[in-house]
């Protein structure tokens, strides 16, 4: 093959990835153009619920959607990707539009179940989406560029929807929770009118006889990719993930009870999305330089780091450590998710992506429960400060896999194209 040659072959895979990536980032905008997301806890604690009413609520909506990942993703995987998105986009619409109807908590408990559910809907099937797309188009390379790219489209969209959200509130929680389900709605109509259809049964990673590899179940394929470094890596995430969540969400009340306003929290917030999304764009770069193993204790100690100086009860540190250290996880949660999905096969990609979802959702409703309890008895400043264990003992469970450099990912079967290059 000459030089030129090579380089219009790579000139036409970038061609390809660009057009697999446009209508997801313009999925990924109005998908996360959800206007309460900055300021859901107060309105809740409007409604009259205690913070911990409203762990509770958190803490479910992350354990049903758990429990109904695996269900998910086999249906993803049996009838499509997209399908399942769409499903999950509509059902979570609809509760949106439930929540600012009714003030009565039994109520809030059933629609909260109801967007766990449309929650795993999504989870896994997006990415497996986009990933298994890339795949068919021979340009996975791109994935860990796109997904940076999609990541910051979607955080800084959620910045902008929450500064909106914030100022929408002065004249209606209903312009608030109407405005985010039109939006959700909008996101189905570009995915069934852009993105095409992919299901499990295509198998587009199983070619030149890889078949004979493949597995009847998402159970066999689970137990064969299932090293015990890529199991560490999925707790270590998880747990990760079980306090970055929370810490974003909490932060909405720690900052109030040290004597923020509703506008300076939406604010404050809403800038966190922004650096949120664009860190992320250093993860290609980071993947380059330092890799994920390094990446990975590095943002726990930082998110470590950041709870410990909520523990002050200074608003104004509280401020500036939610700022300058919330983004950096985001950068590490690129990369895991491109290491998972290389190690996992295309037709069972949905199922085992949402089993890797069920333990993160499993561990980041048990932490919204703890941080809700730690701060209901404690105090929100010193139960962000206690919480900082949970990142601690997650850096401690990865420091095994990073001295040892113990193999996180199988060799899965790729194109021959890929093989080849």
């Amino acid at each position: 093959m000459t030089t030129t040659e090579a380089l219009d072959g790579s000139a036409a895979v970038d061609e390809a990835a660009r057009n697999v990536a446009r209508p997801f980032y313009v999925y990924a905008v109005l998908a996360n153009s959800l206007f309460q997301r900055g300021v859901f806890v107060l309105f809740l604690l409007q409604r009259g619920f205690s913070a911990g009413q409203v762990a509770i609520l958190q803490t479910l909506i992350y354990l049903v959607s758990g429990l109904a990942e695996l269900p998910t993703g086999i249906i993803a995987d049996r009838i499509g990707r997209r399908a399942s998105i769409v499903i999950g986009q509509v059902l979570i619409a609809g509760c949106l539009l439930g929540q600012v109807t009714s003030s009565n908590y039994w109520v809030f408990l059933t629609l909260f179940m109801g967007q766990g559910v449309g929650m795993a809907c999504v989870s896994g099937s997006d990415t497996a989406l986009l990933y298994d797309l890339l795949v068919r188009r021979g340009a996975t390379a791109s994935y860990v560029k796109i997904k940076s790219r999609f990541t910051m489209l979607g955080t800084v969209t959620s910045g902008v929807a929450i500064v909106l959200g914030g100022q929408l509130q002065q004249f209606s929680w209903g312009l608030v929770y109407g405005g985010s389900a039109a939006c959700l709605a909008l996101a189905v109509v570009v995915l069934m009118s852009r993105v095409p259809e992919i299901r499990g049964a295509d198998a587009v990673d199983e070619k030149d006889g890889a078949k004979k590899h493949s597995d009847a179940t998402a159970w066999r394929a689970m137990l064969r990719v299932a090293t015990p470094a890529l199991v560490t890596l999925v707790v270590v995430s998880g747990l990760m993930h079980a306090t970055l969540t929370p810490y974003i969400i909490f932060t909405q009340k720690t900052l109030s009870d040290q004597g923020a306003g509703t506008a300076l929290v939406s604010v404050v917030i809403s800038a966190g999305f922004f650096v949120g999304g664009l860190v992320p764009l250093l993860s290609d770069r980071a993947n380059r330089s330092i890799g994920y193993r390094i990446v990975i204790p590095v943002s726990l100690v930082t998110l470590a780091a950041a709870l410990g100086l909520s523990g002050f009860g200074l608003v104004w540190v509280t401020i500036a450590a939610f700022l300058v250290l919330v983004g950096i996880p985001e950068i590490t949660a690129v990369l895991v998710d491109n290491v998972l999905n290389e190690a996992v096969p295309s037709r069972h990609r949905a199922s085992l992506l949402s089993m890797i979802a069920f333990v993160e959702s499993v561990l980041i409703g048990t932490g919204y429960l703890v941080l809700g309890t730690l701060m209901d008895g404690l105090g929100s400043s010193v139960g962000m400060a206690t919480y900082a264990a949970v990142p601690l003992l997650a850096c401690l469970l990865w420091l095994p896999v990073l001295f040892r450099g113990a193999q996180v990912t199988t060799e899965i079967e790729k194109p021959a194209d890929e093989k080849a290059s």
